[in-house]
């Protein structure tokens, strides 16, 4: 077994989806995840439970941002779409052929008793602390997010994020929307935050 990092989640009221709803919100999942491959790689992910969800990786100190992303990514496709997000770091093994569902230890499984009692804030982390406080105000403030703002987000978010113009550029917006959108998202604090959280591991 290794030390790695699980995010195991599930979309929100998913009963109001149809099956090719839950499909397409379900797909922000690896897309969020394709904007850290390079940082992360490998990292694994899966569906889980139908309208669930499941990520395992070796690299936690970039979790934080991951669950940012997913909000932010999710949000995009619908400004109802929400996923609950439970984060644990421990040791765990995935088999050979990366499948997740095959995947075992206690990391998983504190990922998932997270989520299953998690109500109110929908990011958290098993271990609390520090990170598990960080995460509380990241759900705070992305979960007001309006479907403008998590756009905007998206590009923005990357370790490596293009310049305001490219990124504006890049979802066909003009800069100072942009701006805008970035400033009424809280980015300026929460990618300080994040840098912050990512440094110091």
């Amino acid at each position: 077994m290794a030390q790695i990092c699980v995010l195991t989640g599930d979309l929100v009221l998913s009963t109001r989806l149809s099956p090719r709803e839950i499909d397409a919100a379900l797909a922000a999942i690896p897309a969020a995840c394709a904007d850290l491959d390079a940082r992360i790689n490998p990292v694994r992910h899966a569906r889980h439970r139908g309208d669930g969800w499941q990520i395992a990786m070796s690299a936690p100190r970039w979790q934080a941002r991951l669950a940012l992303m997913i909000r932010a990514h999710l949000r995009v496709k619908g400004a109802d779409l929400a996923t609950r997000i439970a984060i644990a770091e421990g040791v765990g093994e995935v088999a050979p052929d990366l499948d997740l569902n095959a995947a075992h230890g206690p990391v998983f499984t504190a990922s998932g008793q997270l989520l299953d009692r998690l109500e109110g804030p929908r990011i958290a982390h098993a271990s609390g602390g520090a990170l598990g406080a960080a995460l509380r105000l990241f759900d705070h403030l992305s979960e007001g997010w309006t479907q403008a703002q998590a756009r905007a987000m998206v590009p923005m978010l990357r370790p490596d994020p293009p310049t305001q113009t490219a990124a504006a550029a890049e979802i066909g917006i003009t800069r100072q929307s942009l701006a805008q959108a970035l400033q009424g998202a809280g980015y300026a604090a929460i990618v300080e935050a994040l840098t912050l959280i990512e440094t110091a591991r």
